[in-house]
């Protein structure tokens, strides 16, 4: 018995996707990249863009044709709107929240998949005919809560897809309601994980020799405040983390995404830079340069807010690579307020950004109001600030030339001659080598050239 999963959307749902893997190979079910082989047919969506949603109705489409050639069932969970689960319900066998994951399981069995309470490795999975349950997992009038009762789901351990790189949710759903955003719908409320499971997780990542660990959340520097008085803060947290790293005799960097300035404490920037594993490289989303369209985007920050702490991060970690999300073309954006956003770009030289041309998400206050930037200018607008970036970029990335810097190996480049990886700072570096052995490893290299969004460089044997 097999199953296949198509994971959509952010890292946040990647992780997802490695509990949805334990809990299916703990059934019996084995792995395929082929659709046609499995049983089972999975999708971990993502309704934050239409892109994604499009992907999901596409392939339901064709597994519901597979269906009249071959017994099977599908399911999807993830991200999803409450519109989108409406028609998900007449489109899929399964629709749940990730909160109901280990109750997986069970919904399978209503479809006549008989399996052990204690599966062994050889164990063969009997098959009998798929019957449709007698009523739909989710009724129209369910008040659905995708962050209640997420340690239920948390404490499921990761079947991790790599085996230097893991992710450790934090943080499950959002509060912040930004105006594009359809976050808070699909993911639900905010809610801090406890800080010993996050902990002991980190510990036995890092037993295991794991030496990319990246915190994942909505808002992870509003990690605890729905816990006030229960809980330590994000600050408290990396500080813990910090003191780990400094107690063991392994070298990992520990990274967290996506943070909100709103909640961005110096105290946070101060804990980064005094631990080794924290890694320096910051993720800052700054959605608009203008404080008109930041206030229409709800984001509740100023352009001087963000610009401290940037300038705190500078003071404090001069060594930190600074990465953002910028969307441009949101609804209204004039001509003003879009150079606000180019002048941003130019005063804080990012190393990396990521600049989406607005579309309507779906579910989000936003997607009430006129599109009403023509694409034509999204797309102009786009580009202006992509050259903006490459030129800071490749201005930082030059004075990188000479330097020798520790580098995770992560696999080969196109061109099997070489490996790639990246900095601590994460920019994408590449040197000469075959050396299979060599991936997963940090080690040094001596960076030789440089273009905007990237360095070469050849490798430093002891």
């Amino acid at each position: 018995m097999k199953y296949f999963l198509l994971p959509l959307g952010c890292q946040m749902n990647q992780s997802d996707t490695e509990r949805v893997k334990t809990i299916l190979q703990g059934m019996g079910f084995k792995p395929t990249d082929n659709e046609d082989e499995a049983t089972l047919l999975g999708i971990i969506a993502c309704s934050v863009r239409q892109k994604g949603i499009d992907k999901v109705y596409s392939r339901i489409m064709k597994w519901n044709e597979m269906k009249d050639r071959k017994n099977c069932i599908t399911f999807v969970s993830g991200c999803i709107l409450p519109a989108d689960r409406e028609r998900f319900l007449k489109l899929f066998d399964l629709v749940f929240t990730m909160n109901d994951l280990p109750d997986l399981p069970d919904m399978i069995r209503q479809y006549g998949i008989v399996v052990p309470t204690n599966p062994q490795p050889n164990f063969e999975i009997e098959y009998q005919e798929i019957k449709r349950p007698l009523a739909p997992l989710f009724h129209k009038n369910d008040k659905i809560n995708p962050s209640a009762n997420m340690d239920r789901f948390w404490v499921i351990e990761p079947d991790h897809i790599s085996e230097f790189e893991a992710f450790i949710p934090i943080q499950n759903g959002c509060n912040k309601f930004c105006t594009y955003c359809a976050v808070p719908y699909t993911r639900g409320r905010e809610v801090s994980r406890k800080s010993e499971d996050i902990l002991t997780e980190l510990k036995e990542l890092v037993q295991k020799d794991y030496k990319l660990i990246t915190l994942l959340g909505q808002n992870v520097n509003s990690y605890g405040l729905d816990k006030k008085g229960e809980e330590i803060n994000f600050a408290e947290l990396l500080r813990r983390i910090g003191e780990y790293g400094n107690s063991v005799d392994k070298e990992f960097w520990v990274y967290f995404t996506s943070p909100h300035p709103r909640d961005m404490s110096d105290e946070v920037i101060e804990v980064i830079s005094q631990y080794k594993c924290l890694a320096k490289q910051i993720h800052l989303p700054i959605q608009s340069g203008d404080n008109a369209m930041l206030d229409r985007m709800n984001r509740k920050h100023t352009i001087d807010d963000y610009r401290h702490i940037i300038h705190t991060i500078r003071r404090l970690i001069p060594e930190a690579t600074i990465f953002t999300d910028i969307i441009v073309g949101f609804t209204g954006e004039t001509e003003e307020e879009f150079e606000n956003s180019r002048k941003a770009m130019e005063e804080f030289k990012y190393n990396m950004a990521y600049i989406a041309q607005y579309s309507v998400r779906p579910g989000a206050v936003a997607s009430t109001w006129a599109d009403d930037v023509p694409k034509a200018t999204k797309k102009k607008r786009y580009h202006i600030l992509t050259d903006e970036l490459m030129k800071h970029s490749l201005v930082y990335n030059q004075g990188l030339v000479g330097k020798t810097l520790k580098v995770i190996v992560n696999g080969f480049d196109r061109n099997k001659s070489y490996l790639t990886g990246y900095t601590e700072g994460k920019i994408v570096i590449r040197f000469k080598s075959n050396d299979r052995s060599l991936i997963g490893k940090i080690v040094k290299v001596e960076v030789t050239s440089a273009t905007p969004l990237s360095i070469e460089g050849n490798l430093v044997t002891e």
